[in-house]
């Protein structure tokens, strides 16, 4: 597919909200804004403006939000430790989550809550969707797992703190420069490596050079499994090696394959790939070629003007006009 073609492709701007919201509770809080009901704001409009920068910058057909279930987790029933450690939330931000739908709906922007799941996994379903449907996807999150969405028709804007303008736009090729790996295999890479913000240890002995080196030589995973399994690791041995003495590098085939084959590594891997898995099965009701579709822009400069006016901030309210209430501009998926 050339450059050209892709472009002309329609954009699915998609948008992991709580992701959003916990980057600007803890960068914002400190500005104590509320909306004109007095409650707790300053994380709700960092998100909005974010989302309106982006928009501004991306010029997307369509607009979608994954927000996460917070009454069930499929993913912490299947394994109770998922995510323990981290830090409980602060009531206040727990406050913007659960008013988060209820203002970009209020817009008429679109926005998805599988229930027992999470944003993760409307990311993944979006992803799907663009590649069925021949669309461009953009998806923005400062969640690494979104990485193995990365392809021909997904980019993945990972927030960090610089904001939308500062933060990169990851591509296949800029990943795979990053990381070592080509996108099909960042979620073989991530299962080798583990996740600690997730509570998810990696495969004992793999850390992320040995990951990256193990999959650019030898991937997919099926294959060094199966080496393993009918030719003790020969083959991967054999590989390995032969890349460590063009590198330049200290031999480590044997060590790697020890590793794989240490008890519980296998189990592990598997374990790891099942929980970073995102679903990409979900209907996301997406009906882009039907006017008024919830996400389709623009919107009715009266909707928009009402439901940011109660954020209590002028300028955003006027931005959020010209961003929302006008026609898309022409694409800029191109950046790199």
């Amino acid at each position: 597919m050339s450059t050209a073609e892709a472009t002309e492709r329609r954009l699915l701007l998609v948008v992991d909200a709580p992701s959003l919201l916990h980057r600007n509770h803890h960068a914002r809080s400190h500005t104590g804004m509320t909306d004109r009901a007095g409650r707790p704001a300053w994380a709700l409009h960092g998100m909005l403006r974010q989302i309106l920068e982006a928009i501004d910058t991306f010029a997307p057909d369509a607009v979608l939000f994954g927000i996460d279930d917070r009454e069930r987790s499929e993913r912490r029933e299947f394994y109770p430790d998922y995510k323990a450690g981290r830090a409980e939330k602060d009531a206040q931000l727990v406050d913007q989550l659960e008013r988060a739908g209820s203002l970009l709906g209020a817009l008429g922007l679109a926005t998805v809550t599988p229930p027992g799941l999470e944003a993760d996994d409307v990311n993944a379903s979006a992803a799907a969707w663009a590649q069925r449907n021949d669309w461009n996807c953009v998806v923005i999150t400062s969640d690494r797992d979104a990485f193995a969405l990365i392809s021909e028709h997904t980019r993945v804007l990972r927030l960090i703190n610089g904001g939308i303008n500062g933060s990169p736009l990851l591509s296949p090729r800029s990943l795979q420069s990053m990381y070592g790996v080509r996108a099909e295999r960042y979620l073989e890479y991530a299962a080798l490596r583990g996740d600690s913000s997730d509570n998810l240890p990696g495969v004992s002995g793999i850390g992320e050079k040995t990951a990256a080196a193990l999959l650019s030589q030898l991937g997919p995973m099926d294959g060094v499994w199966a080496d393993i399994d009918h030719n003790d690791g020969a083959a991967v041995i054999a590989v390995l090696d032969e890349w460590a003495a063009e590198a330049g590098t200290r031999k480590i085939g044997a060590r790697v394959v020890r590793a794989l084959t240490a008890e519980g590594a296998r189990e592990r891997y598997d374990f790891n790939v099942r929980m970073m898995t995102g679903r990409n099965d979900i209907e996301l009701g997406l009906t882009p070629d039907i006017p008024g579709t919830p996400g389709l822009l623009p919107l009715p400069w009266e909707r928009v003007s009402r439901v940011v006016e109660f954020l209590g901030d002028d300028a955003t309210t006027a931005y959020a006009r010209r961003v929302l209430s006008t026609d898309p501009a022409s694409a800029t998926y191109g950046r790199n």
